[in-house]
């Protein structure tokens, strides 16, 4: 069994009686954070005793969050990733050139088997899982992986920490290249261009060497490999970002609806949401991600070949552990309707049982609960504001 991993501010949902208006500019996610902690701590979470434990176990935190040292870390473990050899069968993967192209050359041969599927949420959530495994354990990164908060600089991309081209970023937009937009949503959608489209030219990655892939690319432009989906394509890293997909797509209303709206009452009507209403125009807040970042993410198959991916995808899994668990949905809902109700009385017992001589009073035991879960909130949050060993 892979070890735990809590993603910070968002582990679990309490419940949700009023939350902020979805119009306000702020992290929805964050305000849930509180209303999960009664969920997380009865999900036997909070018990130091258990060897998984949120006190041992490895916190996500949003890129942002990170110091630059933190940051320089973690691009210089994707940099080894890209410098390293291959592990994979040459006759499976002909034009992988290193490690990095392993992750790559498996998300391709799956790509029809893992999206608009029952796995799409837990596949990607081990495959996001293996690559940080990777970092840590072949690169000596000591870190977790971080999450790009999709709720931060949507309106100008230039000025998020992720894509903001300085040496602490995943790098910045591409050259500009002129081209007709980008279609996405099975041919349905159709998307502006952006002021890119051509080779990263800042940051860490401007002169990273793509290796595989693209098999179904969704921008003017970009062609699919003449080696197949597997063969050798060198190229560079190109991007087109694109603010108009993110401030359309990436909104409080969206997050809402996916999290405690209509849309979170089941993990299909969670799923479909998440990954798209294409006939309805409606993107979605994964499919989003890609066309945000556009250039070779734009490729359903091929898209890992971007490091930002493995920062959406955390995302992705940050908003799934927010509705799924660590409690079901349902019985959160159980909870909440019952809350305000008034417990019956059972028959032959007294409503309120007196304290006799010698006998301490203990409080009740929906208030010890109370301050236990008020004293674990605070922990987790200097937690979270840690840095890693």
């Amino acid at each position: 069994m892979y070890p735990i991993t809590i993603v910070a501010a968002a582990v679990g949902l309490l419940s949700v009686p009023a939350l902020a208006s979805p119009v306000e500019t702020r992290d929805v996610l964050a305000e849930l954070q509180d209303r999960a902690m009664s969920a997380l701590v009865e999900s036997g979470a909070g018990n130091k005793r258990s060897s998984c434990n949120i006190f041992n176990a490895r916190y996500r935190r949003d890129w942002e969050s990170f110091s630059s040292a933190e940051k320089k870390d973690y691009i210089s473990a994707v940099q080894c990733m890209l410098t390293s050899p291959s592990k994979s069968d040459p006759e499976f993967a002909p034009g992988a050139r290193n490690r990095y192209d392993d992750f790559v050359a498996v998300h391709i041969n799956q790509t029809t088997k893992i999206h608009g599927t029952g796995n799409f949420l837990t596949w990607h959530r081990y495959f996001v899982w293996a690559y940080e495994e990777a970092l840590r354990n072949e690169c000596g990164y000591k870190g977790s992986q971080p999450y790009w908060n999709w709720l931060k600089n949507q309106d100008d991309l230039t000025k998020s920490p992720v894509f903001d081209g300085s040496d602490t970023s995943l790098s910045g937009d591409g050259s500009f290249v002129e081209h007709n937009g980008s279609i996405s949503g099975a041919g349905a959608i159709v998307l502006p261009s952006g002021n890119g489209g051509g080779c990263v030219t800042s940051g860490p990655f401007k002169n990273m060497t793509v290796n595989l892939g693209p098999v179904n690319p969704g921008m003017d432009g970009l062609e699919a490999s003449p080696s197949g989906k597997l063969g050798y394509n060198p190229r560079c890293l190109s991007r087109d970002l694109s603010s108009y997909t993110a401030s359309k797509w990436f909104t409080n209303e969206n997050m809402v609806n996916i999290t405690v709206g209509p849309a979170s009452r089941s993990v299909e009507l969670f799923q479909n949401e998440l990954q798209g209403r294409f006939a309805d125009g409606f993107l979605g807040m994964h499919a989003a991600g890609h066309f945000t970042v556009n250039g070779e993410a734009s490729d359903l198959y091929s898209s890992v070949v971007d490091p930002s991916f493995f920062l959406h995808h955390a995302m992705v899994d940050r908003v799934y552990w927010l509705v799924a668990g660590p409690a079901p949905l349902e019985r959160l809902r159980d909870r909440r309707h019952h809350h305000h109700q008034q417990p019956a009385r059972q028959p032959g017992r007294p409503q309120e049982r007196r304290a006799g001589p010698g006998r301490q009073r203990r409080e009740p035991h929906h208030r010890r609960r109370a301050q236990h879960h008020r004293r674990l909130s605070f922990v987790l949050r200097l937690r979270v504001m840690e840095p890693y060993d």
